[in-house]
């Protein structure tokens, strides 16, 4: 079974025109759902799906789904599936999802390039809205596929123009029925970006990822009193943001101690404050911010849910501040199957390729899917680390290499 690479890259710069973007240094590309970019990737992938002799449907959401059952397969059995998404953030790079997608398709081309007697249906899904760019829901399809979002929920959904999901999906021509479910599927393989630089540090090919971190995505108010910059002496003051810079902090000083002792992979990150009335000369009255928490361990999740509630009490009683807290978003880090992994651990070394173990600390589709199947996360390198930027870069010899990896895991699992 050979990779052909020169498809392989074909596919992806070929993709990397929809949406293009002009800029001095990098590839950008902006493609979101349901505008003209979007069709036109959509329709090229389709197109591919068609002339490698699978059949495609697109569900309520747009999801896209191309089937290739083999001559060889039951195709009443439960299909081994993998895939990704092709949409992007504003400017985002050319590897972050499309790599998953086509090296899916690759994939399935180098099996039947080599005429392998796959016993399973072998499927591509390309999933709607996974970076949640234009209707505010990151990993849209995947979760529209596992109900975790119903379709009619999803359909209603609008962009800041009052356009609705619905209502895009159809002006491009990619708004299909039903769902796809994923409880149907043997397995799922997932190939993406690694966007760290764990693997290129350590001079690795492949990375194949142990669990995808848990999220909790904590909501603060600090209430002061906004008061004449001027006039108002220092000892008089109830300053929101102040405040917020103890609390700031706190979770900082919190995650790095757990960080160098328990939870090396946990992290907590302020990211976002909103000051009012953010005026040079008043005291901030109030301040709004978000804490992110991330780890592969709940607990270590949960202690630093805890810290930041420690923090809040403290700044009550020695600031005189009123503060509110809560947990809007709470995601438990996920597991990846041990078949999976195996499978794709044996590909590697079965191709005299690199491979190590590593965790996940972004989200993916494949997060959502864990409950419902068996699923799998491969990791291909990423230069300096970076993802979401024109600069974004992996190699086309690692891009082949990990797809390589992947058309043999698929094949393994399609025989099991």
């Amino acid at each position: 079974m050979q990779i052909d690479a020169e498809r392989l890259q074909y596919d992806l710069e070929r993709n990397a025109q929809f949406g293009l973007v002009d800029v001095d240094d990098g590839h950008a590309r902006t493609v979101l759902t349901g505008t003209d970019a979007d069709k036109r990737a959509r329709e090229y992938f389709v197109s591919r799906l068609r002339e490698a002799e699978m059949d495609v449907r697109f569900d309520a959401v747009g999801n896209i789904i191309g089937q290739w059952v083999p001559e060889t397969a039951n195709p009443d059995s439960k299909p081994v599936v993998t895939g990704s998404h092709l949409d992007s953030v504003p400017e985002g790079g050319i590897f972050d999802g499309p790599l998953g997608v086509y090296a899916g398709l690759e994939a399935v081309r180098a099996i039947q390039d080599a005429n392998l007697p796959a016993r399973r249906p072998i499927e591509i899904v390309c999933f709607t809205e996974e970076e949640g760019q234009r209707f505010g829901v990151g990993a849209l399809g995947s979760a529209v596929a596992t109900e975790s979002l119903s379709i009619d929920d999803a359909h209603a959904l609008t962009d800041e123009h009052g356009t609705t999901l619905e209502t895009a999906l159809d002006s491009i021509g990619f708004l299909g029925g039903g769902r796809i479910r994923p409880e149907e599927w043997d397995s799922w393989l997932e190939l993406h970006i690694e966007q760290d630089t764990r693997l290129e540090s350590e001079g690795l090919s492949v990375g194949v990822v142990t669990t995808i971190t848990g999220i909790a995505r904590c909501t603060v108010s600090i209430v002061g009193e906004a008061n004449h910059a001027g006039t108002t002496l220092m000892t008089e003051r109830t300053d929101a943001l102040a405040a917020a810079n103890t609390v700031v902090h706190d979770i900082e000083s919190a995650a790095i101690q757990l960080s160098e002792n328990d939870a090396p992979t946990a992290v907590a990150t302020v990211g976002s404050l909103d000051v009012s009335p953010n005026a040079p000369n008043v005291v901030p009255g109030r301040v709004d911010f978000t804490v992110d928490i991330r780890d592969v361990s709940r607990e270590s999740m949960t202690e630093l849910v805890d810290q930041v509630r420690a923090s809040l009490k403290r700044v009550e009683t020695e600031r005189g501040v009123e503060t509110s807290f809560s947990l809007p978003r709470h995601r438990k880090p996920r597991k990846m199957s041990e078949r999976c992994r195996r499978a794709v651990h044996e590909a590697a070394m079965d191709a005299g390729i690199s491979a190590t173990d590593l965790h996940s600390g972004a989200a993916h589709d494949t997060m959502r899917l864990e409950p419902l199947t068996d699923v799998g996360l491969l990791f291909a390198p990423s230069e300096n680390g970076i993802s979401h930027n024109p600069l974004e870069w992996t190699d086309w010899e690692d891009c082949a290499k990990c797809t390589s990896v992947l058309a043999s895991s698929l094949f393994s699992l399609s025989n099991e």
